[in-house]
Formats: C-alpha cells, structure tokens, sequence
C-alpha cells in the first residue's frame, strides 16, 4: 500500500472508515469475505462514532478525548488489517471498488493521480431547521459533485463568535464523497455563525488549495 492513505483528522477519518465499511458490507459476497471478517469493525466503527459526538460535546471532559483516541487506534488498527487482509490484493475487487472505498491502487496499476489542484466551492442550504446543508462542485462547473480523480471534500469548520482570521481558526474537520453534507446543531446552537472552508482530498489523502471561507446562521 502506498504511503498512508488513511485520513489524520479525526472527523475526516471517521467520514473515510465509514465509506469504507459500507462500501465493503454491501459486497462482501462479491469480494468472497464472510461477514463474520467485517463485524468486528463495524462494532469498532459504532464505539468510535459515539466516543467521536461525546469528544465534540462542549461539555467534554479528559476521559473523552482519551476514550475517543483509544477507540480511533483501535478501529484504524482493525482497518489496517482488514484492508490488507481482504482488499488491496483480492482479485475479486476491482480498482473500481478500491477508488470507492477510498484505498490505494496497486503500484503500477495506472499513472499515479496527483494532488487535486482545482478549488471547490460551496452553496448552504439553511432551510431546515438545526440544519445547514453544504453543496459543493468544482470551481467554474455548473454540475454539483466532485471532479475527476477526487475521492471527496474536506470541510474545515467551527462556530465562531468573530470572522475566523485564518484557516486555522477552524478546527474542526469534516469529510464526504458526495453532495450536500448536512450538518446537525441543538437547539442550544440556533443562531451561532458556522464557518466553513473547503478543500478537495483524493484517494491518497493528498489534499488540494483551500477555498473561500463561507458564513451561515445556524436556523
């Protein structure tokens, strides 16, 4: 496998291991796995999720953080061997299905894709309530989604009282493969601006420019 494709951040990883593991649930008799391979993970997956939203709570204490660290190692560990395992040399799944799910091609398969270059831009939809939407197409297209030869979009985000001063204000991160991403508030959250800053990520984690940082008002 080349170089380490799994995502860092954790919200990106989270939205990575679970395309993995949905992509991989729903073929499992095509890629001639038993079930049985796949469960432990999916029972990782679950605990990570939970440990992840109780991580974000702004009530969170240092038994979360480390509960959420402890759960993420175990789950990119199981990954790891799964993957390794059961997908990148199985000749039932096709470099089709390994794009899908996020993985690596073998060395020599096709000419290595180069970090994604263009920038993407971004439209909220705030219609429903505790909600903000985020569509998302390629810089110049008329066509929501992603481009060629990207896996999906990275969004970095925060709530913020003031204009973040930088990208690095927003210290949270997100990821998806496919248009819109919805975000989810409380009802203690409505009315707190939500930053967003969007960049693309290809199969190999490599990530292209930063777009534009857009606003919208939790409804």
């Amino acid at each position: 496998m080349a170089g380490d494709f799994i995502p860092h951040a954790d919200g990106a990883f989270l939205e990575w291991s679970k395309t993995l593991v949905t992509y991989a649930a729903a073929h499992l008799t095509a890629f001639k796995v038993e079930t049985a391979a796949l469960t432990p993970i999916q029972t990782l997956l679950t605990a990570y999720q939970t440990a992840y939203d109780k991580a974000e709570d702004p009530n969170r204490g240092k038994v979360d953080v480390l509960e959420k660290n402890e759960t993420r190692d175990a789950l990119k560990a199981a990954l790891r061997t799964f993957i390794k395992a059961y997908l990148i040399y199985n000749p039932d799944v096709t470099d089709a299905d390994r794009e899908n799910m996020g993985l690596p091609l073998h060395d020599g398969t096709r000419t290595p894709v180069p970090p994604p270059s263009t920038i993407p831009e971004i439209e909220l939809d705030s219609s429903i309530i505790r909600q903000v939407s985020v569509h998302f197409k390629d810089s110049g297209s008329e066509k929501r989604g992603k481009p060629a030869h990207v896996h999906g979009v990275e969004l970095r985000w925060a709530l913020l009282d003031n204009p973040p001063s930088s990208v690095e204000d927003l210290t949270k991160s997100a990821f998806d493969t496919a248009s819109p991403y919805t975000f989810t508030f409380d009802e203690a959250e409505r009315g707190k601006a939500l930053y967003i800053c969007p960049r693309w990520e290809n199969n190999k984690g490599d990530k292209g420019p930063l777009g534009e940082i857009v606003k919208a008002i939790i409804p």
